[in-house]
């Protein structure tokens, strides 16, 4: 039912191929976010024409709305979103980031380089959440209601909901936290783990244990150890850190991790930050940037990052990129974009996320020839050095 299959090496870098019960996913792949199991502004169709046959779709939020149950009740995420390929589901960790020390330090996952660890959080926004040794409590930030979420929990979620490939409950820590806290939380995030394999019952499911740990590395050796050692399918690579220590993260980890099993980097999207993964042997990838950066006017191109709301744009009659085959590129101007987002028209963030998935599966298309021929390390230089 699963099988996952190396084709080339070049280093660290590795070409795959990954067989899921719902049809096989070539690596490395870039995973589109399906947050509330849909791309924001796209239907399923859509995403499937771009190339892509794999999403990944966020438990803590499908927990809330619509509930899981509903979805089992629907036929699971596959039929309820009419998706034919893999689905991967998170198991609410990064939650525990995002909704906490997310709000309190003002922070996302990236640690901005002028301010330290272990700075003062803000008094002025409070966390939604009060992490045990049992789970996590969360306020919804819907309707203010308290729910207690336990790895079992998260499994018996994701079991519902029917992904095809599913994560262990984790805690992913600030990247302004102290040594000390990170050391606690590892301790949570391995008890959980256990929790998390014993209560996973569906066969037709992968089960990824999640190596965390900071930019420490005993730490992330610790957890690198512990987690490969128990009988996970795949595992993930999680957790908040600086540019450079996501490089040395990955240094440090991926080689303790089986090397005949997939491995995923968790929330990782921009470009630069996606050919140092790949580069250091991760599979797969998942990140709302694209199509972030798309619904608030950036353009990916293979030149770089376009900011279409520049007034330079106005008159415009070129497409963002001539040689895109995306709806966009196809139809319609820069002008007529700049136009639409200065409109404030849905139809502008539609065209600009079809661009840059476009962009997106066709990089990591690329990425994987130059994998195959031997010529990644040349073809990374190249690329980077036009991607300003």
């Amino acid at each position: 039912m699963f099988d996952f299959k190396i084709l080339k090496k070049i280093g660290r870098a590795r070409t795959a191929e990954y067989l899921t019960p719902h049809g096989v996913l070539t690596t490395p792949a870039f995973i589109p976010v399906a947050t509330k199991a849909t791309v924001k502004t796209l239907d399923s169709d859509d995403v499937r024409k771009i190339g892509f046959n794999s999403v990944l779709a966020n438990t803590y939020h499908l927990m809330l709305e619509p509930g899981s149950g509903l979805v089992k009740k629907m036929g699971g995420l596959h039929k309820f979103m009419d998706w034919q390929g893999p689905i991967f589901t998170d198991s609410g960790g990064y939650q525990v980031f995002s909704l906490g020390k997310g709000i309190t330090h003002n922070t996302g996952k990236i640690r901005k380089n002028n301010l330290t660890i272990g700075f003062p959080t803000s008094d002025s926004k409070k966390s939604l959440i009060k992490i045990t040794d049992n789970g996590v409590e969360f306020r919804s930030h819907i309707d203010g209601r308290k729910i207690f979420l336990r790895p079992e929990d998260s499994i018996k979620i994701q079991e519902e909901l029917g992904a095809d490939i599913i994560f262990a409950f984790d805690e992913c820590t600030s990247p302004y936290d102290e040594k000390k806290y990170v050391e606690k939380s590892l301790e949570r995030t391995h008890s959980w783990a256990k929790h998390s394999l014993l209560a996973h019952k569906r066969k037709d499911q992968a089960l990824f244990g999640i190596v965390q740990g900071g930019d420490w590395r005993d730490l992330r050796e610790e957890s690198g150890k512990f987690i490969s050692a128990l009988n996970f399918h795949g595992f993930g690579i999680g957790g908040s850190f600086g540019k450079k220590e996501m490089r040395e993260v990955l240094d440090w980890t991926i080689p303790l991790l089986p090397e005949e099993k997939p491995r995923h980097m968790l929330g990782i999207g921009v470009i630069e930050d996606i050919f140092d993964a790949v580069e250091r042997g991760i599979d797969t990838l998942d990140c709302v940037e694209p199509t972030r950066l798309g619904r608030h006017g950036t353009l990916l191109s293979s030149s770089g990052r376009m900011r279409i709301l520049n007034g330079s744009y106005k008159t415009d009659k070129k497409p963002i990129e001539k040689n895109c085959s995306c709806l966009l590129c196809k139809k319609y101007s820069r002008a007529y974009l700049h136009h639409l987002f200065k409109a404030d028209e849905i139809l502008g963030m539609r065209l600009a996320t079809i661009h840059n998935l476009t962009f997106m599966n066709g990089l990591m298309a690329d990425i994987r020839k130059n994998i195959n021929n031997g010529k990644f390390k040349e073809f990374k230089k190249k690329f980077l050095k036009k991607f300003i």
